[in-house]
């Protein structure tokens, strides 16, 4: 719930920080004992579901009238079509609970993604939670900041075998609303670096990709422009917006993943440590440049024979396409073919004119 001590909700109606009249009462929070309430030790996981997470009063989702207020909200959004939901500080609500509650649904099967930020240690962790749903595995941004910032992209082959989450449990992106704030990749990363990691997390067969759309930003606490009214033009923002969803890599990669589907890994190659390219096995081939020089190869797909168009930088549009072709030879080579700097490489079977 809210973290302030009183004020007054966007309907109008006034509210405390345990006190929020016709829907919860003081009696429907946990109290925990600690100074403030808040969490002392993140290692104790009693502390990080009962106690305060940043003067956030807790909920007791452990109860039924709590059960029963979450449960009815949550019909009503189905009721409006949502399909699936992000849950944020799910690391923060008991697993117990929350099986409880999605159990009580009206709809069941449901697409559920949660955010239980974890980077290794002691206390709650993201495994705890893979029988919910997703999990967001946020050792991965981490890694993509560190991959695409410190010059080796090289070192994000095999995946699913650092210990993470396993692959169809994961939930990967290479930014979201708070990392994007704090230090990693955003759409103001240098060197095409922020679309670069897109083509990677889109083209890589770990976990299930998330892109994330925002809007421009000066400092972490400023909040959506344009009246909060979100504004897209053609393959770009507008209006303070970015609409990354709509950048021509970002759509294009969107499209290959879709496309790939659960092809295997496949025709693995690099140049230094900065430059690598692979396969999805018949259905699409990738090469991401993330060096300042370009990176000219002779590369071995397994796609048939044919002209591409290169999602990267454009699309097919009829008998043509709008950003490169590119050729495969009837042995299934990119013969001499050159990716400049900072810059990638996406075909797949859907883009062959």
């Amino acid at each position: 719930m809210a973290g302030i001590d009183s004020g007054t909700g966007s309907a109008g109606s006034s509210f405390t920080h345990y006190n929020y009249p016709g829907v919860y009462t003081t009696d429907d929070f946990h109290y925990c004992g600690t100074p403030g309430n808040d969490i002392q030790n993140w290692s104790d996981p009693t502390q990080v579901q009962t106690c305060e997470l940043a003067n956030l009063a807790d909920l007791k989702t452990e109860t039924a009238k709590v059960q029963t207020t979450l449960v009815a909200h949550t019909n009503q959004l189905i009721d409006f079509g949502v399909a699936g939901f992000r849950v944020d500080a799910s690391k923060h609500i008991a697993v117990k609970d929350q099986k409880q509650i999605i159990q009580q649904l009206k709809k069941q099967g449901l697409y559920y993604t949660h955010e239980v930020v974890y980077e290794g240690g002691a206390g709650v962790t993201s495994g705890d939670y893979i029988g919910l749903g997703d999990v967001q595995e946020f050792r991965y941004v981490t890694l993509m900041r560190d991959a695409f910032t410190g010059n080796n992209i090289a070192q994000l082959k095999g995946l699913s075998s650092k210990g993470w989450l396993p692959s169809g449990n994961a939930n990967v992106f290479v930014a979201n609303h708070d990392r994007e704030r704090s230090g990693y990749l955003s759409y103001k990363s240098g060197n095409n670096q922020y679309a670069l990691a897109h083509v990677f997390s889109l083209s890589y067969p770990y976990g299930t990709p998330t892109v994330f759309s925002g809007y421009t930003f000066a400092n972490s606490d400023d909040g959506a422009p344009n009246g909060n009214y979100g504004t897209c033009s053609g393959n770009a923002g507008a209006n303070g917006w970015q609409c990354q969803h709509r950048w021509t890599a970002i759509s294009g990669m969107v499209g290959f993943y879709n496309k790939v589907g659960s092809a295997g890994l496949t025709n693995w190659t690099q140049g230094n440590n900065n430059q690598i390219a692979y396969g999805r096995g018949t259905a699409g081939y990738v090469i991401i440049n993330n060096d300042s020089a370009a990176w000219t190869k002779t590369f071995t797909t397994q796609l048939p024979a044919g002209k591409y168009c290169d999602v990267y930088s454009g699309n097919k549009s009829g008998t043509k396409c709008t950003g490169k072709t590119i050729t495969v030879s009837s042995t299934g080579k990119l013969t001499n073919l050159s990716v400049a700097g900072h810059s990638a490489v996406a075909i797949h079977s859907g883009s062959k004119l």
